[in-house]
């Protein structure tokens, strides 16, 4: 078994081992990882965040030992920059940006060095709505977990990793998780609610905000209202998503 760690800002994971093929997820600055398979131009990882598997390219990866991966998994809680960009800088002349939500403890292993804010361990759930407030307006990305670009398992995780917990990376895994409630009245500012298709199948989650509104990526980062059919975007006076369930994940 090999190990890795992403020395660049965003990489992507692809879901076969081809710069074409779909893009599944992304690695932000000092994720690690283990190598399932290692080929010359391509390596399957599995993300120790997550535990989700795709394809990364190997030049875009550094390679680390195994006690050094079993270091950072000992490490406790990981230190999050807490900007939506940072910058991170090698021997005074190297600086790479980084993005909201990397894993900065990281930067001694790659040796750079960080400067900017940041953030650690388990937050207050109210902190969860002013996380998520950051990335308002980002546009929708299949597979993307940054500013830049992000879907709504990936807004959904990133708010709550930097808030010190853990989800799965799709909708449908993050459905499994946390306790559900029967009714809308229920929920808090930060619960899930999740949304399926005509097939009975959960393909969307957005965070629950305050007097029936809901924060998600679907387009675009945006603020709907959420009711017991679904959220219904005033925009185009329809309702987009049907309520399937809705979670308390802390």
């Amino acid at each position: 078994m090999q190990y890795g760690i992403c020395h660049l800002s965003t990489v992507p994971v692809r879901a076969i081992s081809d710069d074409t093929s779909e893009l599944i997820s992304q690695l932000l600055f000092g994720e690690h990882f283990k190598i399932l398979e290692r080929r010359k131009f391509w390596c399957k990882i599995r993300m120790a965040f997550d535990n989700s598997e795709g394809w990364v390219s190997t030049n875009q990866i550094s390679i680390i030992e195994q006690d050094e991966y079993n270091a950072l998994e000992n490490n406790g809680s990981t230190t999050y920059s807490s900007e939506l960009i940072s910058i991170v800088e090698k021997n005074g002349s190297v600086l790479i940006p980084i993005v909201l939500g990397s894993a900065i403890q990281n930067t001694t292993l790659l040796q750079y060095r960080f400067d900017g804010a940041s953030v650690k361990g388990k937050k207050d759930r109210n902190n969860l709505i002013e996380t998520a407030l950051l990335y308002l307006n980002a546009p929708y990305l299949w597979g993307g977990k940054t500013p830049f670009g992000i879907d709504c398992s990936g807004f959904t995780q990133m708010v709550y990793k930097i808030n010190g917990y853990q989800l799965f990376r799709n909708a449908s895994e993050q459905a499994t998780q946390g306790c559900a409630l029967s009714f809308i009245e229920e929920s808090e500012p930060g619960d899930l609610a999740f949304f399926d298709n005509s097939d009975g199948i959960i393909h969307h989650v957005g965070l629950i905000m305050e007097n029936n509104y809901i924060i998600h990526s679907h387009g675009k980062v945006r603020i709907d209202r959420l009711d017991h059919t679904g959220i219904f975007n005033k925009e185009i006076g329809t309702y987009t998503h049907n309520l399937r369930v809705i979670k308390k994940i802390i």
